[in-house]
């Protein structure tokens, strides 16, 4: 099978990265990764990236976080299950998807409910995000304190634009397995069809769907707006994500540690969501959902 410029850019990066975390790994007395689904340019993993080289200089070595884009270590729902049973470290997750297994957690993405980034995560870093954190811990997780930003959904079709509710009657569209958005848009008469994120750009190319809903930077970050030709700022939900570890295996390490870990993905979610609102405001956009867009929706 042909390989694609994109695949081996892609594969390119990942094994550079991976590379590097090993190398820094050979000394360290705990090592931990962290598996993620998105690609190796997002903001997200950047940032991750760029934490784990901080966690082990404040550590002085001691801990090293490998961390693993792309769905390396599998899907969500995969990584989820090895998080949870003890097999992998840590993940990132995004709540539309940990509600199947926390419903909680599906409030942080129930669509139209914020109009700002600011009511997001004032709402994340205070009652709300607690009160998931509190049902997260119920299923033997740890979960760091500070969500971090994938941005507002929008969606991206390749046969016709989305203006009005109108057009979603029939519309073939990529959703991830997560209740929320099924019922959310089978709600608006479109046909919801859970695609594994790294299936999604193939099922676009031939047109296994008609579209997807979607961040603007893992648009941008995956290219799919090579197999799509209409973009619509609908802004219908955000994407938080969560950082979780396996409860006994943070626990197990010593509270020094605990805290470097804690603080520095703490301190990476804040500049990773920073990101995410300057790449917004790079491409031209308000950082709210406009009146008119809400009630098409």
């Amino acid at each position: 099978m042909p390989i694609s410029r994109r695949s081996l850019l892609l594969g390119a990066g990942a094994a550079a990265t991976l590379a590097t975390l090993e190398r820094s790994a050979i000394a360290a007395e705990f090592v931990f990764k962290l598996g993620h689904d998105l690609p190796v340019n997002h903001p997200v993993h950047l940032r991750a990236v760029e934490a784990a080289k901080k966690i082990a200089k404040e550590s002085g070595g001691r801990l090293s976080l490998q961390i693993y884009p792309n769905s390396q270590l599998g899907s969500d729902t995969q990584m989820l299950a090895q998080v949870r049973s003890g097999a992998l470290e840590m993940m990132m997750i995004g709540d539309n998807i940990l509600g199947d297994v926390v419903p909680s957690a599906s409030v942080a993405s129930l669509p139209l409910a914020f109009s700002t980034y600011h009511q997001i995560w004032v709402a994340m870093d205070g009652a709300l995000g607690q009160y998931i954190h509190k049902d997260i811990e119920k299923i033997g997780l740890h979960a760091f304190a500070k969500g971090w930003d994938v941005g507002l959904r929008d969606v991206v079709t390749g046969n016709r634009p989305v203006h009005n509710v109108g057009d979603m009657k029939g519309l073939k569209l990529r959703v991830p397995e997560a209740p929320i958005q099924v019922a959310f848009f089978k709600a608006l008469g479109a046909s919801p069809t859970p695609v594994d994120i790294t299936e999604l750009y193939t099922g676009l190319q031939t047109h296994l769907v008609d579209g997807a809903e979607l961040p603007l930077a893992s648009i941008e970050g995956a290219k799919f707006y090579e197999v799509t030709k209409f973009i619509s700022l609908t802004r219908h939900m955000p994407t938080t994500y969560e950082v979780l570890a396996n409860g006994a295996r943070y626990r197990s390490l010593p509270k020094r540690l605990q805290e470097v870990l804690a603080h520095v993905l703490d301190e990476g979610a804040l500049l990773e969501r920073g990101d995410i609102a300057k790449g917004e405001v790079a491409l031209g956009r308000q950082q709210r959902i406009q009146p008119e867009r809400r009630q098409h929706l």
